[in-house]
């Protein structure tokens, strides 16, 4: 049966004592094989088992990447039940609503720290639910996960996850993952079996894999990127796995462990370029692949665009990146590129069974076993996404004589940083207008590494903050970068913004002297901002919030 328990249970008969994964603990990578790992993944099973979580149930897990992440995954699905992952960065308010959204069942958390920020939860949703934890809590709320006090007869174990994995069904909800709306809160991008399966079976049919190989994991295994790209592509192909100890320890740890595989997204591979050219060694031969350990065969992007002088640099060092393209809601792979078929400026062509066609207006649409069975609890949302069996990517693109896609630019309003983090500009704009202080804002980010602002100030709460510090200027454009006035938008914005993640923060901001217009062609009729066209004239400002930072990394 196509369904990711069974593709575990096959991983297992087919190399039950080769090794599985590298775990880094007590300062040495110790290896586990695919035997002690299933051993590991039965038992949490049975815990949950033991503690009343039972097929269908919702299990949330609040966790940054760690071994125990990749138990967990497994684990959950051979009980079997919902496996909802919330992002490590996301705020307590943030992962508090995806509990409550997804009627979680269980909660697991791995840290005092994320621990700490839904606390108030614990007395807001139902007694049953059952709070567990990784590391160390205080309190009587958690309960340890891999409780060392809790025992099962692990043969019996492997026999009851054998019998429930053999009862799931290729049409079972396995996850549910959210994902930033447009306008407000997230949706519940709801992936079954199928599509897990297949997408990861399809994707890893594209690659020639050595064996022997090894996967080295660095991108959040709460995003479906990871999830698919690495977890899963890893069982599919019986190679090795380690977890990068830290996003900023990644290259360190590829000159230890010399991977042969790496997926990251386009920031990475620029920061790599950017390192080179520091150290003055990036036109030497080899370079590239002697900075990711000497042995890597394949590099994958996705998540954002890939900048032309990063595929070209790539490219030239004999190392080309293999860039894909995909979202949340086909799990996530609609197209990549292959070791031999890479084009400039292109996502690769779709993988087996997914089918892509471009809407009248230019739009992406796709369909295949990899799309999604809904959002959750939000049927008015599935229905204006997928239309006669078409899902609507939001995006723009072209297809060219070979099927490879090409994306030119974004429909929907959803910013996707160079990190590959998808911010909903919409939602952070309310929240700033909201102070009386500011009358228009736009947020900007897309490809770009960090989230700034183009702030209109309310003229008359301008006039009462002028006089209320007492300074002696006008209302005029010398009054908006004055320093007093800089600060006190520079704290209303952290309060404003103190509730969502750290990606979505604006690092910078400009106060503009006028206000957006229908006349300037920068508002719509309905009063809906023209984004592109706000952009476009306010170019310089921009660029300088950027340049800004520019400036001062290079000093």
């Amino acid at each position: 049966m196509d369904t990711i328990p069974q593709l575990f249970f096959d991983r297992l008969a087919s190399s039950a004592d080769k090794t599985a994964v590298l775990v880094f603990e007590r300062e040495t990578w110790n290896e586990r094989t695919w035997q002690q790992f299933a051993d590991e993944v039965v038992r949490i099973a049975a815990q949950l088992r033991a503690d009343g979580v039972q097929a269908g149930d919702r299990v949330a897990s609040y966790s940054e990447n760690r071994y125990e992440w990749l138990v967990i995954d497994f684990a959950i699905q051979l009980v079997p039940a919902i496996h909802v992952p919330i992002h490590a960065p996301l705020t307590g308010v943030q992962a508090k609503y995806q509990i409550e959204h997804s009627s979680s069942r269980a909660v697991i958390v791995s840290t005092p720290e994320l621990g700490q920020r839904i606390e108030s939860s614990y007395e807001e949703l139902p007694d049953t639910v059952v709070w567990y934890s990784l590391d160390p809590i205080p309190g009587d709320s958690w309960k340890p996960l891999f409780d060392p006090d809790f025992s099962c007869n692990l043969d019996e174990a492997h026999a009851t996850a054998r019998e429930s994995a053999a009862t799931v069904s290729t049409d079972d909800l396995a996850t549910i993952l959210y994902t930033s709306g447009t306008t407000g809160e997230p949706k519940g991008v709801m992936l079954s079996q199928r599509n897990l399966f297949t997408n990861a079976k399809s994707a890893a049919e594209v690659f020639d894999i050595d064996p022997d190989g090894l996967r080295l994991c660095m991108l959040p295994l709460s995003h479906i990127f990871a999830r698919v790209c690495d977890l899963y592509m890893w069982v599919v192909h019986g190679t090795r796995m380690a977890l990068a100890r830290s996003p900023e320890s990644v290259l360190e740890d590829c000159a230890t462990l010399h991977p042969t595989w790496l997926n990251a997204v386009p920031y990475f591979f620029d920061k790599c370029l950017s390192y080179l050219q520091a150290i003055g060694r990036e036109n030497e031969p080899n370079a590239l692949r002697q900075l990711f350990g000497g042995q890597i065969e394949y590099c994958c992007s996705g998540g954002a665009a890939l900048p032309v002088h990063i595929f070209d640099y790539y490219a030239e060092q004999g190392l080309p990146i293999l860039q894909g393209y995909g979202l949340t809601e086909t799990s996530p792979v609609v197209s990549v590129s292959r070791i031999d078929g890479t084009r400039r400026e292109a996502s690769g062509q779709p993988i087996a069974d997914v089918e892509v066609c471009l809407g009248d207006d230019g739009e992406i649409l796709t369909r295949g076993p990899n799309l999604m069975m809904g959002y959750y609890r939000d049927q008015v949302a599935t229905d204006a996404a997928i239309r006669d069996g078409w899902f609507y990517t939001g995006d723009y693109g072209r297809l060219d004589e070979d099927g490879f896609i090409y994306i030119t630019g974004r429909k929907k309003e959803i910013i996707v940083t160079a990190g590959g983090k998808n911010i909903a500009p919409v939602l952070l704009e309310s929240l700033l207008t909201q102070d009386p202080l500011i009358e228009q804002a736009v947020v900007i980010g897309d490809g770009r590494k960090y989230l700034t602002a183009l702030l209109v100030p309310n003229p008359a709460s301008m006039q009462t903050l002028l006089d209320e510090l007492g300074e002696s200027i006008k209302l005029s454009a010398t009054a908006l970068i004055h320093p007093k006035v800089q600060e006190r938008f520079q704290q209303i914005i952290a309060r404003q913004l103190q509730d969502v993640s750290r990606y979505e923060q604006v690092q910078r901001f400009v106060l503009l002297d006028r206000a957006f217009s229908i006349e300037q062609e920068e508002m719509t009729p309905k009063l809906s901002l023209r984004r592109g066209m706000i952009e476009e004239h306010f170019q310089e400002q921009i660029e300088a919030m950027y340049a800004a930072s520019r400036d001062e990394s290079s000093s």
